[in-house]
């Protein structure tokens, strides 16, 4: 069960994390988690190279050092990039330690400011613990869920999720991982292409 349009709840309840940009400007932002993946990610780069557009890459630490190669291209490509963990865990299963530990053996691997917690799960004492970390970190979040990593959803149907929720700030959530590709490869160049026409310039965190 998740929401394609993050809810006004959460957002109430974690008023510091960033859901969104300024809705005064005609921009949005592709964000892509849990890589670098071998061909997955070699996929999507080479498709926002072909729109000239860039995103930001929420890497985990443990498929960095798998995959350097990847991660070095992302860079070389003009993206930005942002902590995911090293092993990809779930804040509110996870003792706030531990959780802080695997932040910071990821962090070792990039110079970053972003952080986004997978599945969007994450206690209030660890935001707490990674802004005394590193202060000046920023929490993504987002407000437009492709629900990529849903194998029960349509290609069509994550074209859809995104094309019917995006607004103005926008921060719209992708996967480079191979749960996720089989929608990707259709709903990311599509998506893009859509968005463009309706005028919507692309930036990075």
């Amino acid at each position: 069960m998740y929401l394609v349009k993050s809810p006004l709840l959460l957002k109430w309840y974690y008023p510091s994390l960033t859901w969104h940009k300024s809705r005064r400007e005609k921009a949005i932002y592709l964000t892509f988690d849990d890589g670098p993946i071998p061909d997955v990610t070699a996929f999507v780069l080479k498709t926002l190279k072909s729109f000239n557009v860039k995103a930001t890459f929420f890497c985990i630490g443990d498929n960095i050092r798998k995959h350097p190669e990847l991660f070095e291209q992302v860079l070389a490509d003009g993206h930005r990039v942002g902590n995911h963990t090293y092993n990809h865990l779930k804040g509110w299963k996870t003792d706030t330690a531990d959780y802080l530990d695997n932040f910071k053996g990821c962090q070792q691997l990039m110079t970053t400011s972003l952080f986004r917690p997978p599945y969007g799960r994450i206690k209030k004492k660890q935001i707490d613990g990674i802004r005394l970390l590193l202060p000046s970190t920023e929490i993504i979040m987002w407000d437009v869920l492709s629900g990529d990593f849903d194998q029960g959803l349509s290609p069509d149907g994550c074209y859809q999720n995104v094309i019917k929720h995006t607004t103005n700030g926008s921060i719209i959530v992708f996967h480079d991982s191979l749960k996720a590709f089989e929608r990707v490869k259709y709903a990311l160049p599509k998506a893009i292409e859509t968005l463009l026409e309706k005028g919507y310039i692309f930036k990075t965190l």
